[in-house]
């Protein structure tokens, strides 16, 4: 039977103490280190401030771009549409078949996240293909007209072919760095809502087949299309468009994760305080005495 979690006495105790001391380190930890590399300290010498610039810079180009020149844009835009078209239509019919109560679980939070993700993904896509085609399509072609109606050619000889060849590297390099532009605010949102979704979807792909699906599942438990395509298709969209996409992935940006997973605890924690109703997953109950060690192994998952 399962304990009241309304009782004084199940939060007034040492589990809770240690759990809420290890979810609160945890988020305090990663508050500090996006204060700490997002935010950006005046009194910062310029060698430090273009170090940090080159580590947190996102270049608008990234969001929409591919990882490859010969991958054109709209295919990222392609594919992000389908997946947030397949991810939307799953959605909507998880909570109309199961209704509102499906966000109680973490499941419904990360897959809620990522649809998100490649909603805002194909905004961004449609935007970077709209402006590829009014600016880097028509400068292409005038660079090529101009090529094909020069005047006569010499060929240099090797000595200066060499030079040519590395200098025209050089001011390519360059101008493609002073021309970039820094992305918006919408497209840091992409980014970090993109490694939300990374350490989100491994964490829940892996907790439930590694763990609840073989253990803690009753045996009459039968899983149906939805709860696959929940534990599964995310992670597989999710891939794919890392393949295509040029994001870059700081590591420490995993720190709005940690965020994420620590305000979901913290969540249940004020439900189950006001209200006691069985626990979504059967580590996060504090009645058991093993119950920070369940923390501590679930919270690994989020560290690696």
């Amino acid at each position: 039977m399962t304990a009241d979690t309304t009782l004084p006495s199940y939060w007034l105790n040492w589990r809770f103490l240690l759990c809420a001391i290890w979810i609160l380190v945890a988020i305090v930890f990663s508050a500090l280190v996006i204060w700490r590399y997002e935010g950006r300290n005046k009194s910062r010498n310029r060698q430090s401030v273009d170090e940090h610039e080159a580590e947190v810079c996102l270049y608008e180009d990234e969001v929409w771009g591919t990882c490859s020149k010969s991958v054109h844009p709209i295919w990222l835009l392609a594919y992000r549409i389908v997946a947030f078209s397949v991810l939307l239509a799953l959605l909507l019919a998880d909570i109309i078949t199961n209704g509102v109560g499906k966000f109680y679980f973490y499941t419904e939070w990360t897959f809620t996240l990522v649809t998100i993700y490649f909603g805002l993904g194909s905004s961004v896509s449609i935007q970077g293909c709209l402006r590829y085609y009014h600016q880097v399509k028509p400068e292409q072609d005038c660079y090529n007209r101009t090529d094909a109606e020069g005047g006569s050619y010499i060929p240099p000889t090797l000595g200066e072919d060499s030079d040519m060849v590395s200098h025209t590297v050089s001011l390519n390099h360059q101008s493609e760095t002073n021309h970039r532009t820094a992305a918006s605010i919408q497209g840091y949102a992409l980014q970090i809502v993109f490694q939300m979704c990374s350490g989100a979807v491994v964490l829940t792909d892996s907790i439930f087949w590694l763990m609840i699906y073989p253990f803690l599942t009753a045996k009459d438990y039968r899983i149906n299309y939805l709860i696959v395509c929940k534990h599964s298709l995310n992670a597989v969209l999710l891939l794919g468009d890392a393949s295509l996409n040029s994001l870059r992935f700081p590591f420490f940006r995993m720190a709005y994760f940690v965020l994420w997973t620590g305000i979901f605890v913290i969540f249940q924690w004020i439900i189950h305080a006001c209200v006691s109703i069985r626990w979504p997953y059967p580590f996060l109950d504090l009645s058991s005495p093993y119950a920070p060690l369940w923390y501590v192994r679930t919270s690994s998952y989020v560290c690696m």
